[in-house]
Order: C-alpha cells, then structure tokens, then sequence
C-alpha cells in the first residue's frame, strides 16, 4: 500500500453524517432513547462527541455533565462551558469529591504515594509517568512517581509495583463515579450514555473498566486520536478546546496522557499503528516519520503488547459454561 504522512487523512464531513446515521439508529431502534448523555471535560474527545450528538438529537436533547473533583484542573469546567455555548445544550455540574471522600479515594491513594514519600501531605501535588519514549526501549517495566511539595520543589522517585497499584485502584474510583453519575441522569431522563473513548483508548486498554469505558454507544471507539481531531475541526470545535494538550485531569499534577500511558506523540503513534495493521514494512514507516526502523519495530511491538494485554478490559462479563 502506499503509506505517507497523509495516510490518516478522512473525509471528515463524510465521515461526521455516517457516524451521525449510525448513533441515530443504535440509541432510537435499538436503545429505544431518545437523547444522550455525555460526560464533558473540555477534552477533544468529550467535545467531538458532544457535537456530534447535538447534530443528531438537536441541543434539546443533550445533558453535558461536568463532573469535577479535588483535583480536576479549573481549566476543564470553563473549556466544557464554552463548548456548551457553541453548541447550546443544557449542562449541570455534579461534584463527586464527597462522594469519592466517602470511597476512601483520596486517603487510600496518599496512603500509597506516603509509602515511597513519607512527608507527602495533601498540599503537595503528584502524578505518575513512564520513565522513556515507546520508541527508545523495547519495554519499559516501572513507573515513575512524580510530587511537587508545598515549598514548589519537584522529587521523583521509582514507583514500587504495590504502591502504583494501590494508587491506580484509588484513582480510578473517579471515572467509575462518574459513570454511576451519568446513568442517573440518563435513566431520570430516560436518555442514552453516549461514550467518548477513541480508538487509541479503547483498543490500548487506557479507559477503566465500568469507569469510562461503561457507555451504552461509543461512537468514535474506531478513530485514531488524530483523526478526532481532524472531526473537531470540521465541525467546529472551539479552536481553545482544540489547542489544548490532552491530559488525564486525574492526578493533581497535570499530566499528558503520552507521559503517562502512550509514550509518544499521537502522530507518530497513530501512523505506527496504522501501518504495522497494514503490513506496512517497518523501514517504510520510519522512512515517512523520520525515525530508525528499530525505532519503528518498538513502537510496533509496543502498541500490539498493550492491545494483546488489555484484552479483558474490553470482554464482556464471562459465564461459566454448563
């Protein structure tokens, strides 16, 4: 095939009505609903989603909700408002903090960032990396944990494998609140939960589990990140929503999602990707993204061993058979 660097090029008005024939169909004939429900951050994904769901149902028909916490970034609520303004839905904001109080979210994970550093206190901010670029080694097999403490100095040090459990577990208890958050207002409205996951997500495993991948439609599940983007701006997307360096708005430091899962940008991530599903030979890849072909054959090795390892995210509760 013939692989370049627009390969990832899309009809983006073409491809905005078939998603939006297909959405209609999924949530009216087979969800029998007549509305969606989207949880937004002012992410690109969110946003995307957002949009094209105000262009099937009619802004009447859509609830954005904003979800923040402890430690969601300012910048997501006053981002998802001006999205809310462009396309004129009706949003709400419910604030899990109390709820995730409740869960021991916030003491269990400091409990575990205590155990690497022990003067850590709640008004120090922290986040997790990954400690190399995908492409420079064959694996990575630590995290790295990152603080700032209350004086502004930054520490880092390796993360044990118990402790980065413990704080992940803790961690995802917000996305699995938030999904709880959006069916209440879906089932009081008698709407769909439309999810926002693109295909980087879905297929790498970088959602949780009846967290953020519990959704009743993903609609952008078979999209490359780049190409959401490609979407936003066909269809309008705030150029600040646009601009904006995807990041988690997990931890209280704000981290990238490359830093802490991807492990490169998603350009060359993204075309990695699709030409190892095409065949492509790693030398041709390296030669359209100016890297080395080991570097190519890295980044292969790296995206099939995360699709491989995170299968059961993606399985649907297992029987036993009789």
């Amino acid at each position: 095939m013939d692989f370049n660097e627009n390969s990832l090029r899309i009809d983006a008005e073409k491809e905005i009505e078939r998603i939006c024939k297909q959405m209609r169909k999924q949530v009216v004939n087979d969800f029998h609903k007549r509305g969606a429900v989207i949880g937004i951050s002012g992410g690109i994904d969110s946003s995307v989603v957002a949009a094209l769901c105000a262009k099937v149902f009619g802004p009447k028909r859509v609830l954005g909700v904003m979800m923040p916490e402890t430690d969601s970034s300012p910048e997501s609520e006053k981002l998802a408002r001006i999205l809310a303004d462009e396309y004129g839905f009706e949003t709400l904001v419910e604030s899990i903090s109390g709820g995730l109080t409740g869960l021991g979210c916030y003491q269990r994970r400091d409990e575990a960032i205590k155990s690497v550093f022990p003067d850590f206190n709640s008004n120090w901010k922290a986040k997790i990396t990954i400690p190399t670029s995908i492409l420079d080694k064959d694996t990575f097999n630590f995290f790295q944990l990152n603080v700032i403490t209350d004086s502004g100095e930054r520490r880092a040090k390796r993360l044990p494998l118990e402790a980065y459990l413990q704080v992940v577990a803790a961690s995802n208890l917000k996305q699995r609140l938030r999904m709880t958050t959006l069916y209440y207002h879906a089932e009081k409205l008698n709407w769909a939960v439309i999810g926002t996951g693109n295909k980087d997500e879905h297929m790498q495993g970088f959602f949780v589990k009846y967290g953020d991948g519990g959704a009743d439609i993903k609609p952008i599940a078979h999209l490359f990140k780049i190409q959401v983007f490609q979407l936003a701006e066909q269809l309008g997307v705030p150029a600040e929503i646009r601009e904006r360096t995807p990041t988690t708005d997990t931890y209280s430091d704000e981290q990238t999602q490359e830093e802490f899962f991807f492990g490169l940008d998603f350009y060359r991530m993204d075309m990695l990707w699709y030409a190892m599903e095409n065949g492509v030979p790693p030398e041709k890849a390296a030669e359209v993204l100016d890297i080395t072909p080991e570097q190519a054959k890295r980044g292969y090795t790296n995206i099939q061993r995360k699709i491989v390892a995170t299968e059961y995210l993606r399985m649907p509760p297992v029987e036993v058979e009789i």
